[in-house]
């Protein structure tokens, strides 16, 4: 396995805490306004900010049932979540798991931007929820 690139960092933002994020991230750094999608099987809305060559993706939970609802309850907003792009998620969660760490998603499931992802257990990645993320070939050049 090979990582191409550092994507994106995710964020977990409660509802009431989005005004300010929103607020540091476009008004006070500078980083523009975001591209919107909400991915209903991971119970989120995101707002993707396209900084350089990388991503911050504010993750905001659609109810308090999903994994970052569950996240800001126990832990509360902050950091949620570092991204890596690869060629093959597929290939890669055998090669991970092979190499004797956790894998949470054991098949690649739809992720933002049509792009196949797998997370990584934060007990295998130093503590880091980490994300492994493949983008359709003919991805757009705003990833």
């Amino acid at each position: 396995m090979k990582l191409d690139r550092f994507d994106h960092v995710g964020i977990a933002v409660s509802q009431s805490a989005l005004e300010d994020a929103r607020r540091v991230l476009e008004d006070v750094l500078g980083a523009g306004k975001p591209r919107e999608e909400v991915v209903e099987e991971q119970g989120v809305r995101t707002l993707i900010y396209k900084v350089g060559d990388a991503k911050v993706e504010l993750l905001i939970p659609l109810d308090e049932e999903g994994p970052v609802a569950r996240f800001i309850e126990r832990r509360g907003g902050g950091l949620h979540h570092i991204a890596f792009e690869v060629e093959d998620v597929e290939a890669s969660i055998q090669d991970v798991a092979k190499a004797g760490l956790e894998v949470i998603d054991e098949e690649p499931r739809g992720g933002v931007e049509g792009s196949l992802i797998s997370f990584l257990h934060p007990k295998s990645t130093f503590g880091s929820l980490v994300e492994l993320v493949e983008f359709p070939t003919q991805a757009s050049d705003g990833r």
